[in-house]
């Protein structure tokens, strides 16, 4: 680097000092991963190949290079994210401030100690790399970065704007299109007037979302968003499943979850179905008229979907399927469900595995299962209300062969796999919306609680934590977006679709802790929403793959590469 270049970098006033600064600490970040991947590589690695048992045995850096990785492409999305709104002429104050909280943060984290979660953190010598190394990679770009970016006059300036704007409003611009923020403002319109006012009163009743909210969406075009046209679907790529998927989880996870059944249950159909079945649910899935439910889990499987024991057995043109299965969401009131089961006992793992279009009768609370064979009870849940959860056993339940999906045995993991990507990116949208109405009710409740004079805001530390939780959010929002993108563009994803699930997911539960933490002890009062948010917020970290299965599979995925 030369020294004019050198010296240009180290003030950082403007906007483009910042992002050439930034440009350059791109370069020693990724060079801290490369060294953390061939740290972790020559410890795991047995016989030239990686050993399951080695890297189960060095999890806290394999999952903690999987972070690092994670870090690394979020700060590239941020820098990637502000030369695109430049070029648009779109990069404004309260964008560059985001950019640089969040950049200036997660270098700093990823230099320092990134939180895996609450009380486990890596650092860059918990790979072995020597100090020497590191700090020669710190010093210049990345400690003026670090220097420029989380600063208190930066978190204050841009909580001063924010005190100044509707506190429902978004802060800074996402980086959609018109269409695409047209979308998102007729999904959030209704997800304000028809959702939010009511969200509060369903998850302390644990009532379901009522039917005509479930109707509304269908009008809305919400469960047929990415089904092609030829079946009935608007035909939209995932960042348009993004953006309603936030704006509906914005108002409720619940409301944002449903669709989630329908991209589920509709991509199996789509990339393992036969003609004949895309012809037969696709349409009813994409209108709303079949609500879909998704039937994997077992009572001690969880994510070892190897392992699963619910049998279905042939006999004719008809399947038997008996079993026990848990964690079913929104079962009841579902037609339709997508079942996995074992259909050849005598092949191991996964190999054995078939998934079944399975319909059923709708139920209710007082006879939720009326189908022969079928029978369940509810579990009882902390958050994510508003679809209920359910354990199921069958018991000689029915399923023609003709719904046996792709009419091949044996495929049904292969066929699960191919889901992964786009639920997870889905599950990281439903985070970034969680933790947009987290950051609205700590905004509100800020600018109105007055203590010592004046309102919560105007303190520091409350302030702070407030910006870091915007600046969290558009982090969390752009890597997402970027893995919708690389969906759209039929590119493997698997590893940036977890890596926005695994990032989205922490932002989640820190913005709804923090925002509790405001409220104070109104925070633990179950009349504030705030405590059902951080309820909603938890099971994030939880579902479609937890956070150390996700570490996990990232991690086996970087270190495969160029093997």
């Amino acid at each position: 680097m030369s020294t004019t270049t050198s010296a240009s970098i180290a003030r950082a006033d403007s906007t483009e000092d910042f992002l050439e600064m930034a440009d350059h600490a791109l370069v020693s970040i990724d060079r801290l991963y490369a060294e953390a991947r061939s740290r972790v590589r020559a410890e795991v690695t047995q016989g030239g190949t990686i050993s399951a048992a080695a890297l189960e045995t060095s999890q806290h850096t394999a999952h903690g290079m999987a972070w690092l990785a994670t870090y690394a492409e979020a700060l590239r999305e941020m820098l990637a994210y502000a030369r695109r709104m430049q070029a648009d002429g779109r990069y404004g104050e309260i964008e560059d401030l985001l950019t640089r909280i969040g950049f200036g943060e997660y270098l700093a984290q990823a230099f320092g100690g990134i939180p895996m979660n609450q009380g486990e953190f890596i650092r860059p010598e918990d790979f072995g790399i020597p100090a020497e190394t590191i700090a020669t990679l710190k010093r210049g770009a990345v400690d003026a970065t670090i220097a420029s970016g989380n600063t208190p006059r930066n978190r204050a300036r841009l909580i001063e704007l924010v005190a100044k704007q509707d506190a429902n409003a978004l802060i800074g611009d996402p980086g959609l299109d018109e269409t695409m923020e047209s979308i998102r403002d007729e999904i959030r319109k209704f997800g304000q007037a028809e959702v939010a006012p009511h969200a509060h009163e369903w998850h302390l009743k644990n009532a379901y979302i009522p039917i005509e909210i479930v109707d509304g969406l269908s009008a809305l075009g919400v469960f047929g968003l990415t089904i092609p046209e030829e079946y009935g679907g608007m035909g939209l790529g995932k960042i348009a499943m993004c953006a309603v998927t936030e704006e509906l989880s914005r108002a409720y996870i619940g409301v944002g979850s449903l669709g989630t059944r329908s991209e589920i249950a509709a991509e199996l159909i789509l990339c393992g179905g036969t003609d004949e079945q895309k012809q037969e649910f696709l349409p009813l899935i994409a209108s709303g008229e079949m609500l879909p439910t998704a039937v994997f889990t077992e009572p001690n499987t969880g994510s070892d979907l190897a392992s699963l024991r619910t049998r279905a057995t042939r006999d004719g043109d008809t399947y038997t399927i008996s079993g026990n299965k848990t964690w079913i969401t929104h079962p009841v009131r579902a037609d339709l469900m997508t079942v996995l089961a074992r259909t050849n006992p005598s092949q191991p793992g996964y190999k054995g595995l078939s998934m079944f279009l399975a319909k059923k009768p709708r139920g209710t609370d007082a006879d939720p299962f009326p189908a022969p064979g079928m029978s369940g009870g509810e579990i009882e849940v902390l958050g994510c209300r508003g679809m209920k959860e359910y354990e199921i056993a069958f018991d000689g339940f029915e399923v023609p062969a003709a719904n046996l999906l792709g009419g091949v045995e044996g495929q049904g993991f292969k066929q699960l796999m191919q889901t992964f990507e786009s639920a997870r990116i889905q599950t990281a949208a439903r985070a970034v919306g969680v933790a947009q109405n987290a950051l609205e009710l700590g905004i509100r409740y800020a600018q109105d609680r007055i203590q010592f004079g004046k309102a919560l805001i105007n303190f520091p530390r409350v302030g702070d934590k407030l910006a870091l939780i915007a600046a969290e959010i558009h982090v969390a929002r752009q890597l997402t977006y970027f893995s919708a993108r690389a969906k759209d563009a039929d590119k493997r994803c698997d590893v940036e679709a977890g890596m926005a699930k695994l990032l989205g997911a922490r932002v989640a539960w820190a913005a709804a802790d923090n925002v509790l933490q405001i409220h104070g002890g109104n925070g633990f009062a179950l009349e504030y929403p705030i405590s059902r948010v951080l309820c909603d917020a938890r099971i994030l970290n939880i579902f479609e793959g937890a956070a150390e299965i996700q570490a996990q599979v990232i991690a086996r995925r970087l270190l495969d590469e160029g093997n």
